[in-house]
């Protein structure tokens, strides 16, 4: 074995230049693996580990109370498949008017979680800054529940205590809310103080009260939380199944359900949006990192030969000669994994912190498994040695004599046909014998012209992603349509009020001097009948359509009872367009119909007019007014006017780029260059072989006149014309591969795209691709075309 490492090692000394190609292939292909695999766990994986610790409700399902009991309620946690339940617990939907939001502080009584600061989870701890306590309106699910724990749905508690008496109240924290003590008031019902903030991963509340504060909030419902047994949770079918089979002795079918799927998906939408194309990167990665491996290997084995036929005179065995090839690239294989794997997991830090940032949950803790790491560093390794395998079996199979005897010239005969044939062309005879060269090693050739190929397809497939997502990022900005957002004071917070209406601060912002389009827009969280979470509706008033609102199906909004709603919203809730749906907001109630699919992938939220809002709630007003501002216009000084006309109102720029899609498009670029770089890579390391195993051949040609410009020209073209044919093929392989994953992302992130955003493959485009291959063999071959330029016919000499 002494022997084994000691010939290794020289070899890797030897091949220098060969031994950093492969460290850096596999580092590039470590990184991009890492950081997919990565991503990948963490599109589902913090969510399950969270679910499974605070044994989380498969379905949260509500119920008349005045059709069914709550001991036949409780009945049904004893159906077959229902692994356990908690409930039946009553449950009431409060109303807070705007109103509701002020902050007056009482002393509450403190209970021991809340000696000195208030409690935080792990994951809150230094994440997030302490944020002023939110505005609490609209319509709340509160249940009536003793205590956080229990079989199903342990309820986490964040900050303050559990409410344990009548006129106390826990709520569901959705972002860095911690603010213990606000009173709330509910019209007709009594003031309650918030006397801790929690977080249910199932979403089973919005609130929770004790049992008996409860009746004084008149509850209509009661709630049942069921965990199903074995296989029965894991599709949305089954867990209907089981749903029906627990409640099939019940009068009546559940007023309304929920599924863990659904909320699992929502949590991990983001990140499974970016899942496709970076898998799709890593996987192409690990394509190119084998063939370059495989073509080192067989290269040193043929440049080698007579370097085998010594060993196996000195009494190697055909084993331990192929245990050399296997240890050479090892050795700079596990310095780029180990590397890479380093590297890939810094890197996919801000990004997973980018994409979970504003998921809503305080309850995961995102980061990358070690079970990452551990497959990335014991695959690849196991990968290189299995691509150094086949080649290096040719060394196996040598015989010392025959290994002795062999040049290391390409055998005669081989591509002389085709150099010939390319000789008799007008062709100037650098470029004809270059274009000869790949056919006196046609394996090779066609190893270097996979990784072109690869290399191309990487190109065209970031170039498909970055034009579709450049597309996606101005519309959902509204870049040239929108371009600031006027927001109302709010006086709970210690902001000014405006100091006209709402009729006059539209008045008085359609005055000021590049104002071109103004609308209103109310944000209202609302009810939807059948459904027990909220639902965020915009609703418009003015000039909605100059708002640059992309509409994938359907229309946008033309006149009253219209909705329109993005995919997300329509998927989850099983609707879709020419569908009609039923707001409720405080005992009134409103009919509209989805007449069109919006881009977006907000699973709650719709959009409709202002004659939809004047229906039950005529006095709202709105909060915020979207500006359309003339051509020219200084954004910056348009907002200081705003503020000097009315201090009451907070002008904010509307910024013209896309958090989601710079991401996409930055990590997309930068694995395409790590890619492309190992592609050039493959190139220079054939060609590098080329010209040690011609050098006399160079030194005849040199001898005969040959300039070392034309000897550079000669060993480039050789090398361009295999980019170029790389080029042909790797664009339907780049346009193929897009209409694979864009579709993929899009669905999960539960989006829709019109059809001109993944139109993105014109002549032009795809002209400019074609050169993409000769581009990456010509900057591969540069450097060593270059050495051969500058090699002596006394050298070459010498070397013979």
């Amino acid at each position: 074995m002494s022997a084994v490492w000691h010939a290794s090692r020289a070899a890797v000394r030897r091949r220098r230049l060969q031994t950093a190609v492969i460290g850096l292939v596999v580092f590039a292909s470590t990184v991009a693996i890492v950081v997919a695999l990565g991503l990948l766990e963490a599109a589902s994986a913090p969510f399950d580990r969270a679910f499974a610790q605070q044994r989380g409700a498969h379905v949260v399902a509500s119920f008349d109370r005045a059709e069914v009991s709550d001991a036949q309620l409780a009945a049904t946690a004893r159906r077959p498949g229902v692994e356990a339940a908690a409930g039946p617990f009553q449950q009431a939907v409060i109303t807070l008017p705007d109103a509701g939001a002020a902050a007056d502080k009482e002393p509450a009584d403190k209970g021991p979680a809340e000696k000195g600061s208030a409690d935080k989870g792990p994951a809150d701890k230094g994440s997030e800054p302490p944020a002023a306590p939110r505005t609490i309106t609209g319509p709340l699910t509160v249940v009536g529940r003793a205590d956080p724990g229990g079989p199903v749905d342990r309820v986490r508690l964040l900050a303050g205590r559990w409410a344990t008496r009548p006129g106390e109240i826990v709520l569901h924290a959705v972002g860095a809310e911690r603010d213990v003590g606000t009173v709330i008031s509910v019209p007709g019902g009594p003031q309650l103080t918030i006397v801790g903030w929690a977080s249910s991963l199932s979403r089973s509340a919005q609130g929770w009260v004790s049992p008996g504060q409860i009746a004084a909030l008149h509850p209509t419902a009661a709630q049942m939380l069921y965990r199903f047994s074995g296989p029965s949770s894991s599709t949305d079918g089954r867990i209907e199944k089981a749903l029906a089979s627990a409640t099939a002795d019940l009068p009546v079918s559940p007023l309304a359900s929920q599924s863990y799927l659904g909320i699992k998906r929502d949590v991990g939408r983001a990140a499974a949006a970016y899942v496709p194309f970076l898998l799709a990167f890593g996987v192409l990665g690990l394509v190119v990192a084998v063939l370059i491996v495989a073509n080192v290997v067989s290269g040193a084995v043929i440049a080698g030969l007579r370097h085998i036929g010594v060993l196996k005179t000195l009494g190697f065995t055909p084993n331990q000669v192929v245990s050399v090839y296997l240890v050479m690239v090892l050795v700079p294989g596990a310095v780029g994994c180990v590397t890479g794997t380093v590297l890939g997991g810094v890197a996919a830090q801000p990004l997973l912190k980018s994409v979970f940032m504003g998921i809503g949950t305080q309850d995961l803790v995102v980061g990358i498994s070690p079970w990452v790491y551990g497959v990335t560093l014991l695959g690849m390794p196991v990968l290189v040695v299995l691509a150094a395998l086949v080649p290096a079996l040719r060394a196996h199979r040598l015989s010392a004599a025959r290994a002795i005897s062999a040049g290391s010239a390409p055998r005669a005969g081989r591509g002389r046909r085709v150099q010939r044939a390319l000789a008799g062309t007008r062709l100037p005879r650098p470029v004809s014998l270059g274009l000869g060269l790949p056919f006196a090693r046609p394996g090779r050739t066609a190893l270097t012209l996979a990784a072109v190929v690869l290399g191309v397809t990487t190109v065209t497939l970031a170039t498909g992603l970055s034009s579709t997502m450049a597309a996606y990022g101005e519309a959902v900005q509204r870049v040239g349509y929108v371009h600031t957002v006027v927001y109302v004071g709010k006086p709970q917070f210690g902001e000014p009020a405006p100091r006209q209406g709402d009729a006059g601060t539209e008045a008085l912002l359609r005055s000021l001097p590049g104002t071109v389009h103004v609308t209103a827009d109310a944000w209202i969280d609302v009810k939807l009948a059948g459904y027990a979470e909220n639902v965020s509706c915009q609703f418009f008033r003015g000039d909605s359509g100059t708002l640059g609102e992309t509409v994938a199906r359907g229309r946008w909004l033309e006149g009253p009872g219209e909705v329109v709603a993005p995919p997300a919203f329509l998927r989850k809730r099983g609707l879709d367009v020419g569908d009609r749906v039923t707001f409720t907001l405080g005992g009134e109630k409103a009919s509209a119909t989805i007449v069109g699919e919006s881009m977006d992938g907000m699973p709650d939220l719709l959009r409709s007019n202002w004659e939809t809002l004047t229906a039950f709630a005529p006095d709202r007003e709105a909060n915020q007014y979207e500006i359309r501002l003339a051509p020219g216009t200084d954004v910056g000084a348009y907002n200081a006017s705003v503020r000097a006309a009315d201090p009451g109102l907070n002008p904010v720029a509307l910024p013209e780029t896309n958090r989601d899609a710079v991401i996409i498009i930055g990590s997309a670029w930068a694995l395409t260059v790590l890619l492309a770089t190992v592609a050039a890579l493959g190139v220079f390391n054939t060609v590098l072989l080329n010209t040690r195993e011609r050098r006399r051949d160079l030194g005849t040609l040199k001898s005969l006149g040959m300039t070392p410009r034309q000897v550079s020209v000669m060993v480039v073209t050789s090398m361009a014309a295999l980019g170029a044919v790389g080029g042909l093929l790797g664009i339907p392989a780049g346009i193929g591969a897009y209409g694979l994953i864009m579709p993929a992302m899009t669905d999960a992130a539960g989006v829709s795209l019109p059809a001109f955003m993944t139109d993105v493959w014109h002549a032009p485009v795809l002209a400019l691709l074609a050169l993409t291959g000769v581009v990456i063999a010509a900057l591969g071959a540069l450097v060593p075309a270059r050495s051969a330029a500058r090699l002596t016919i006394a050298k070459v000499l010498h070397n013979e």
